[in-house]
């Protein structure tokens, strides 16, 4: 794993100081009626003594909508105690002062300092970014295209089987999304290119032998090109945990799991409000589905995609953590990311032993389905929130972890940050969800090479839609 960037082994360990050289010039415009009316434009600003020997200049490019100023990227080995701009300023102005002070703390490779244009009585403040021209990792999130079925005006209609609780259960695997539903319309898949096109033509499942159960259906999962849903079960013989399997959504289904869980010891007493299924690519791993009362986890082995066996209950990691859990394995590895909607982030082994539980104040405390991903050497911690009150939002958040040489010390660092700012954050605009099965997802394109290409990201809530996003890998492009 490669961090972003490691000031260790580039040496630029220093406090960074740009001293700046300012050169006047009188307005091109004709004299203002109203000598009152002093002008404070940045008309030009370069970098006069960048590079190694402080012989290269780099333009600046200043943006008067937005207020900032862009740089090319510059060599770590530059000399920034010294580093000089030369700015063209409106005559009789100036900026705020001589020097501004600019460190680079341990993983990062830009900055943006204000610099203030002051012509009393008015001054003017740009925003101006610094980056180092260094190797970049990762996704480019602020070049993401968005699909969105949710309420957020900005995108499509909120997808219609997304209303009065009906649809509670959905998945991604970059190729479908899967709508689980009691709606009238019926469970169905999506196409991810007709999705990316505004269409959406619903591939109904056969529902053929879907029965028993409180709801025949409830949750689901999408993994790999299988489709996986859940029924609610009583946990009795009349009303059994159904697992059903597709492959093909024409084909009536497979039934892989027919249990009646009050025959497992300590299990506990209702299943399938919530469902989560971790598979490798030869289709083995685990299910689990916690119990209504959020004190049992029943985890179910797979192999090959459809043999379930070995029923195994544990407690749960995380007590008070609600009816709507989720257990996310990372990667292929042992470790698991737990979350509820009323439960911090906690790393725990597929027995539920936890080796790490963040603060419930570090993120939101309703931060729930949380995954951890890798992507072009970054790693990523995904949530969506519950909006359970009327001061919640339902949010798709994307928090950078890269700095951790584990999965533990990455949480650790997020944990301890003194403000833990989102990567990426978008708004679902749900309203207030009385059942807040909330969803993520993901999927990695590679590139004819194997190499991670774009990274698309999926998240979903009940009475809220579904959105998914599609991110290039950063590209330094100075």
């Amino acid at each position: 794993m490669k961090s972003i960037y490691n000031n260790s082994k580039i040496g630029l360990l220093a406090t960074l100081c740009v001293l700046l050289v300012l050169t006047s010039c009188k307005d091109d415009l004709p004299e203002a009626l109203d000598t009152s009316a002093n002008l404070t434009v940045l008309k030009s600003i370069k970098i006069v003594n960048a590079g190694a020997n402080g012989d290269i200049v780099l333009e600046g490019t200043v943006n008067e909508t937005t207020k900032e100023i862009s740089f090319p990227r510059i060599v770590p080995e530059t000399d920034f105690s010294k580093l000089k701009f030369e700015a063209e300023l409106t005559e009789g102005a100036q900026l705020d002062k001589e020097s501004y002070p600019v460190s680079f703390q341990e993983g990062e490779s830009e900055k943006v300092i204000v610099v203030k244009v002051s012509n009393a009585p008015r001054y003017r403040e740009y925003l101006a970014k610094l980056r180092l021209k260094i190797p970049v990792f990762g996704a480019d999130f602020e070049k993401g295209v968005t699909f969105d079925y949710t309420s957020n005006p900005l995108g499509n209609p909120i997808y219609a089987a997304f209303a009065g609780a009906a649809t509670r259960g959905s998945g991604f695997d970059g190729q479908n999304v899967l709508i689980v539903t009691r709606n009238a319309m019926g469970s169905h898949l999506l196409k991810v290119s007709d999705l990316k096109n505004n269409e959406t033509k619903p591939l109904t499942l056969n529902m053929t032998g879907v029965s028993q159960g409180t709801f025949t259906v409830n949750m689901g999962a999408q993994v790999n090109g299988h489709s996986y849903v859940v029924n609610l079960s009583s946990n009795t013989a009349a009303s059994p945990l159904k697992v059903y399997h597709w492959t093909d959504p024409s084909i009536a289904p497979e039934v892989i799991a027919n249990i009646n869980v009050g025959t497992i010891p300590g299990a506990g007493v209702r299943h399938g409000d919530n469902f989560s299924v971790s598979l490798d690519d030869q289709g083995n791993g685990y299910m689990f589905l916690g119990d209504n009362a959020a004190t049992k986890v029943l985890r179910l082995k797979v192999s090959n995609y459809t043999v379930v066996s070995d029923p195994f209950v544990f407690a749960i990691p995380v007590t008070g953590a609600g009816s709507w859990t989720s257990y996310n394995r990372i990667g292929n590895t042992g470790e698991y990311i737990f979350t509820g909607h009323d439960a911090p982030v906690s790393l725990v082994n597929e027995g539920g032993a936890p080796s790490f539980t963040m603060s419930r104040t570090a993120i939101p405390i309703r931060s729930s389905d949380a995954r951890v991903i890798y992507f072009n050497e970054e790693r990523y911690l995904i949530v969506t929130t519950a909006a359970r009150t009327g001061s919640e939002p339902t949010n798709f958040i994307v928090y950078n972890i890269t700095n951790g040489g584990t999965v533990a010390e990455a949480l650790a660092n997020l944990n301890s940050s003194v403000s833990i700012k989102p990567l990426f954050e978008y708004s679902l605009m749900g309203p207030v969800n009385t059942s807040p099965a909330s969803q993520t997802g993901w999927y990695v394109k590679k590139d004819g090479q194997g190499k991670d290409e774009s990274l698309m990201l999926y998240s979903a809530a009940s009475d809220a839609g579904f959105v998914f996003f599609e991110f290039p890998k950063k590209v330094a492009e100075d």
